[in-house]
C-alpha cells in the first residue's frame, strides 16, 4: 500500500507507477492511460486530466498529453432503441478496446475507471460491463486501475466494489470512507503484478508525501474498520436493508418527474425529465436539477444536482425506519420541484 492524503494525490501517484512499471519492463513507449468521459479522479492537474469533466478540463488547459478517454457505460443517455442491458454493456465496454486499437496498443498503459461512477451522477453500468473490460486488459496486457474512493468500505456492500463486479485490478485507490472522512487518509493498494517489478527491478521509488502514512490517520482508519468490522456494514449494505433501500429508492422512479431511479448497494441517483413517456430532458440551462437540490436541503435531506441528475449516498447505518423517511423527503422535494417547473413553465 502506497499511502496518500487524498484520492487525488492517490491518482497522480498511480501515474507516476504506471509509467515507472512500464520503463521497467523495457516498454516506455507505453504512457497512455485511457479514461472514462464524466468520470471524476481527483482535482490535481493528473486527476482532472484523467477525469472526464468538460469543467474541469477548460480550467488549466486538460487533459494533460498521455490521457484519452472514452464514453461512460450509461444506458440511459446511450442505449439504441431495442437494445437490452446486457447488450449494451457488452458494446459500451468494446468502446475501450476501439480507443486501444486507434491509439495502438503498444502504446497504452493502463485504464482507470470508478467501478459506479459516482461525482458524475452515479452512472452504474450493467452486469456485462466489467467482465468484458476484464476481457480487454488481458488480452492487450493493459494495468487496470479501480478508482474506489467513493465505492470502498461498504458503500456497494463489499470492503472493495471490484468485489461486487467481480474484476481484478491491479491498482486500487482509495480514500474518504478509509476513515469515514474524520481525518485526511488516502492510498494505492499495488497488486503483486506491479509491486514485483517496482521492488525487483526498480530499486528505490523516488516520490512520497509530507503526510503520507500519518500515523494519526492510519490510528484513525484501524479504528474505523474496526467499528465497520464489529457492525458488519458491508454486510448489511450487501443484505437485506441494503435490497430495501434500492426498493424504496427505485419506487421514486413512479413520479412524473423522473425518467429513472435506481441504487446500487447504497450508493443511487435519478434522472429528472420534463417528458417522462419519452424521456425528453429538460434544456440545460433551466437548472432543473438546482431547482431539486434546494427543496431537498430545506426539506432536510442532502441530495446532489449533478445536470439534472440527482444522487445520494446514504450514511450505511440507516435503519428501515430512517429509509422510509429520507424516501418522503425527497418525494416532498420532487413535488415541489414540478410545481416549480410548471408555475415557471419548464415543462
Amino acid at each position: 500500500v502506497f499511502y496518500s492524503s487524498s484520492g487525488s494525490e492517490s491518482n497522480d501517484s498511480n501515474v507516476r507507477m504506471v509509467r515507472r512499471y512500464w520503463d521497467l519492463l523495457g516498454q516506455p513507449q507505453r504512457k497512455v492511460i485511457i479514461s472514462r468521459r464524466n468520470a471524476y479522479h481527483g482535482s490535481t492537474m493528473a486527476g482532472a486530466s484523467l477525469g472526464g469533466m468538460s469543467g474541469m478540463h477548460a480550467q488549466g488547459d486538460l487533459p494533460i498529453p498521455n490521457i484519452e478517454h472514452i464514453e461512460q457505460p450509461y444506458f440511459f443517455e446511450l442505449a439504441r432503441d431495442g437494445e437490452t442491458r446486457d447488450e449494451f454493456g457488452v458494446r459500451a465496454a468494446r468502446w475501450l478496446e476501439a480507443k486501444i486499437l486507434a491509439v495502438g496498443a503498444d502504446k497504452v498503459a493502463a485504464f482507470i475507471a470508478e467501478p459506479v461512477q459516482g461525482a458524475g451522477g452515479v452512472i452504474i453500468p450493467p452486469d456485462t460491463y466489467w467482465p468484458e473490460i476484464q476481457r480487454i486488459v488481458d488480452r492487450y496486457g493493459i494495468l487496470l486501475i479501480s478508482d474506489e474512493v467513493i465505492c470502498a468500505f461498504g458503500r456497494l456492500g463489499h470492503w472493495f466494489a471490484y468485489e461486487r463486479f467481480g474484476y481484478k485490478p491491479d491498482l486500487v485507490t482509495f480514500a474518504k470512507a478509509v476513515t469515514s472522512g474524520y481525518v485526511p487518509l488516502g492510498g494505492v493498494m499495488v497488486g503483486d503484478r506491479v509491486a514485483q517489478v517496482l521492488i525487483d527491478k526498480g530499486g528505490e521509488f523516488n516520490h512520497g508525501y509530507t503526510y503520507s502514512g500519518h500515523p494519526v490517520a492510519c490510528a484513525v482508519a484501524l479504528e474505523n474498520i474496526a467499528i465497520m468490522e464489529r457492525e458488519q456494514l458491508p454486510e448489511q449494505v450487501r443484505g437485506e436493508i441494503g435490497r430495501y433501500f434500492g426498493r424504496r429508492f427505485a419506487e421514486l422512479g413512479e413520479h412524473p418527474l423522473v425518467a429513472s431511479a435506481e441504487a446500487c448497494g447504497f450508493v443511487a441517483g435519478l434522472i429528472l425529465v420534463r417528458d417522462k413517456k419519452n424521456k425528453t430532458l429538460f434544456d440545460e440551462n433551466a437548472g432543473v436539477g438546482m431547482i431539486c437540490r434546494t427543496h431537498c436541503f430545506n426539506n432536510g435531506v442532502i441530495m446532489r444536482a449533478v445536470g439534472d441528475r440527482m444522487i445520494i449516498a446514504p450514511p450505511l447505518v440507516m435503519t428501515t425506519g430512517e429509509i422510509d423517511e429520507m424516501i418522503g423527503l425527497i418525494r416532498q422535494a420532487l413535488d415541489l420541484t414540478l410545481k416549480d417547473v410548471q408555475t415557471q413553465g419548464l415543462a
